[in-house]
């Protein structure tokens, strides 16, 4: 079964494989019975999981001024709730059922934290809206770091594991954890032996890096992009099957010698219990945004990958990777 990390699951697969006021998202004037189409939603909210500044800020910021920009919605609120791998955020969202102005900036960080902090909510209880993009993971260092080269770095990991602390923006069972546990297998190194630091969100994790408190990141590329350019970071080597545009200069994992291939994705869900009207304007507005010339000038700026798919197709997928993600956590005994 594979888990859209899209970690194609390599040799670790083989072991293992507030109320918010009234609801509605309500549609201007001009709008069809409120279902979205070619009208302005009024009143929305999108709640980030994590702290500023990481992946998922990122992604519900951009969206969310897309959606302002061309009109789509008024002004769209961004706020943060972090806490615990991202849920308490989820916890939030499923406490708010039935309020459909409101909905949660998530992706498989959220999937796994749902596990390894064993939180009573769960994403398969919420409503599924859309998945939206797919990003490489990175493996960073400061500018600073010895380690020139993938290859220096792996070396230097392999001779003392314990001693090499990986920070990652996501809880245990999220993508910048299952990333370097992927790695240390692929390399050769008993992921149970890695010294895997969490942060909460890319907002925490840049200033451990910059502070030289971890040996070396791993997580999304586009949350360093601004460091690397800045030449405060530097990026040995990108997760995805081919170079990535905004990277040029920096190799790819297989083309350095790891057989491993890792994509995280994002998407967003509302509560549960919303109205079809509700749930459809949500749709309808998402997929606007994302036909919109704007979103697509984001996402070459960004190197994210179009990954669009909305409603019962997102459930589907969220629900398999509900059940990839619990597997593997439970083979690392973590779940």
């Amino acid at each position: 079964m594979g888990i859209h990390l899209t970690v194609r699951l390599g040799a670790l697969a083989a072991a293992a494989m507030l109320t918010l006021g009234a609801c509605g998202a309500t549609a201007g004037k001009d709008d069809a019975k409120g279902g979205g189409k070619g009208g302005t939603l009024t009143g929305l909210r999108i709640m980030v999981p994590n702290t500023p500044g990481g992946g998922y800020d990122t992604t519900a910021r951009t969206a969310a001024k897309v959606m302002a920009d061309t009109k789509i919605a008024n002004t769209v609120q961004v706020f943060n709730l972090p806490g615990a791998g991202g849920t308490v955020g989820l916890q939030r969202t499923v406490n708010e059922k039935g309020n459909g102005k409101l909905a949660m900036q998530m992706g498989l960080g959220v999937v796994g934290a749902s596990y390894t902090a064993k939180s009573k909510a769960r994403l398969t209880e919420t409503t599924p809206l859309a998945k939206m993009i797919e990003e490489a993971g990175a493996i960073v260092v400061p500018k600073d770091s010895p380690y020139k080269t993938i290859g220096d770095l792996v070396a230097a990991w392999k001779k003392n594991p314990k001693k090499m602390a990986v920070g990652g923006g996501s809880s245990p069972g999220g993508p910048d954890h299952l990333l370097p546990m992927q790695l240390a297998k692929t390399v050769g190194i008993d992921p149970k032996q890695v010294n895997y630091v969490s942060y909460d969100g890319g907002g925490e994790l840049l200033p451990a890096l910059l502070g030289n408190k971890i040996a070396f990141g791993a997580s999304g590329f586009g949350e360093f992009l601004d460091q690397v350019e800045a030449g405060q970071i530097r990026v040995l080597a990108v997760t995805s099957a081919a170079p990535i545009d905004v990277l040029k200069d920096v190799p790819t994992l297989k083309a350095s010698g790891v057989d491993l291939v890792f994509t995280n994705w994002r998407g967003i869900v509302a509560p549960p219990g919303i109205s079809q009207d509700d749930k459809q304007a949500w749709i309808d507005a998402l997929t606007r945004m994302h036909d919109s010339k704007e979103w697509k000038a984001e996402l070459a700026k960004r190197g994210w990958t179009d990954s669009f798919v909305t409603g019962d197709q997102f459930g589907t997928f969220l629900t398999q990777q509900d059940q990839a993600v619990a597997g593997i956590l439970k083979q690392l005994g973590l779940a």
